[in-house]
Formats: C-alpha cells, structure tokens, sequence
C-alpha cells in the first residue's frame, strides 16, 4: 500500500495499492543469438514487454480496516508479552482500535486498563495504548500534538475516569494531560506496564531490572 502525494478535492489523501514487482526479463542467450543469425541473417533482438504501472486507489475504509487489523495484531503480541511475566501479574485482554480521521493509516490501540495505587496511595484507573506514530500527548481537547513519522510505534498509558452514565475520559487530576508515561521503546512499555500493575516491592525490584 502506498499514499499519492495528489490530494483530491476535499484534501484527503489518495491510497493505493501498488502491483506486485514485475518479474527480471529471461536472458538472452548469445549462442541462440548466433544461431538465428547463421540460419536466418537476421539478429534476433529480445522485445521486453512493458506492462503500464496499474495503480488500485483503496478507499479510506480500506485503508481503516488494514490499519486495524495490523493494530489489533501489535496489541495482541504486546498483551501476551505483559501477561507472560509472572502468573501474579495478569491483566485483561480489552483490545480495541481506532484511526485519525482523514489519516486512516494512522491509528492506536487499546490494550489493557487496570487500577492501581500511585505512591502517594492515590488510587487511579488508567488504559494502556499502542500507536503506530509518535506525537506529543496534548493538555487541551486535542489529544494528539505534532504528529511525527520520526518513529513507526508510540506506546503509552493514561489516567482515566468514568461518571455514572457518562463515556470514558481522562483523568486530568494527575497530570494535565493524564498522561502516566510515554515511550517508543516496546520494552520500556512493558516494564512500565507491569510496575503499575504490581504493588509487591520484590517484583517492582525484578521489573526496575530488566
């Protein structure tokens, strides 16, 4: 799949999916060459038939479902890797995804949300998230702040808070933007993950290791 720099008439960006590469053309061999040349006269010359580029544009739907199904994909190997740790540590599987509108190559995924205890004794809810970019984690109602390609992941966990009849949102008494941390490295992911999901001193000292 790739994107085409033409932008359409209300500014969306064009996906395509691009054909699979032509195959190398035969080589010619100079002694069959040299044949048809003693037999006929005539030098045989190899014509390669070019075929037009043939470019498939994809839907923004498409591209949604594709970016998705990777996400999920990345969510579910990370889940495994969190809950492989040790057996007192086990969190549930809640893995779903969503992608930028107008950007549908662009998206993040739900993985996991516990409560915990931060050492002040304060008890927080809070979601843990993949996203195949990195950006600032924004203060005010945009969450996502400078979008960089600078990295392919972004993973993260923020405070959340839910009101009896009322949608999910953050929880902006920790931090502003409820941000508990930030990282593009998978492991560091991890290990931040599982020191919130443990309130045991050993195993917080065997995670800090690793």
């Amino acid at each position: 799949m790739g994107s085409d720099t033409t932008v359409q008439a209300k500014g969306k960006i064009r996906y395509y999916e691009a054909p699979p590469p032509t195959p190398p053309a035969p080589v010619v061999v100079k002694t069959a060459a040299h044949s048809e040349f003693l037999r006929t006269g005539r030098i045989a010359r190899y014509k390669p038939v070019w075929l037009p580029e043939e470019r498939r544009y994809l839907t923004h739907d498409e591209v949604a479902e594709r970016t998705g199904k990777r996400l999920e994909a990345a969510g579910e190997t990370s889940h495994h890797r969190i809950n492989s740790f040790h057996r007192s540590i086990k969190f549930p599987k809640i893995i779903f995804h969503h992608t930028l509108d107008e950007r549908p190559h662009l998206g993040y995924c739900h993985v996991t949300a516990a409560r915990t205890f931060l050492p002040r004794g304060v008890p927080v809810s809070w979601s843990f998230y993949i996203a195949n970019f990195f950006s600032k984690i924004g203060e005010e109602e945009t969450f996502f702040e400078h979008i960089s390609p600078a990295y392919s992941r972004m993973y993260f966990a923020v405070a959340v808070e839910r009101e009896a009849g009322q949608p999910l949102q953050i929880n902006r008494t920790i931090r502003k933007n409820g941000l508990l941390f930030q990282t593009n490295d998978p492991m560091e992911a991890v290990k931040n993950v599982l020191m919130l999901g443990t309130s045991n001193e050993m195993l917080r000292e065997i995670i800090k290791k690793l």
